[in-house]
């Protein structure tokens, strides 16, 4: 698929709510987008239209021809964008360091130590599982 660092910037708030309506509704015209992001973003079918090419142009969304109607629909998951974004945030604050990205969690109280325990837990479980199928 797409390497990390594929989509360089962030996604602003309505890409991300453009893709988020691809993901759980499925593919959708242009128009389809507009209303389904009112009423919080009333956009002109202009700007769904700039927001969906740059998406497009990103690797995000693709497009197909449906008669005379662009038919769009999400290449990458809701939970992809995340975790690059996230990644982008550790490199740009914590110099790449996910140990202080976490540490930083817990003392500002975001995470409870428990929870980076049971964390912890379930990355041993499936590195064990991997390693496991590689051996097989």
């Amino acid at each position: 698929m797409t390497t990390r660092n594929a989509h360089p910037r962030p996604l602003t708030e309505l890409q991300q709510a453009i893709l988020g309506l691809l993901c759980d509704r499925g593919p959708a015209s242009a128009e389809r987008i507009r209303e389904g992001l009112q009423p919080p973003h009333r956009l002109k079918d202009s700007s769904v239209r700039t927001l969906l090419r740059r998406l497009e142009q990103r690797g995000y969304v693709t497009h197909r021809t449906e008669g005379k109607l662009f038919i769009y629909e999400a290449t990458t998951a809701p939970r992809q964008v995340a975790a690059r974004s996230i990644r982008q945030m550790i490199d740009r604050f914590w110099s790449g360091s996910v140990e202080q990205f976490l540490t930083g969690m817990v003392d500002e109280k975001l995470l409870t130590p428990g929870e980076i325990a049971r964390l912890a837990k379930k990355v041993h479980g499936t590195r064990s599982r991997k390693n496991t199928d590689k051996h097989e």
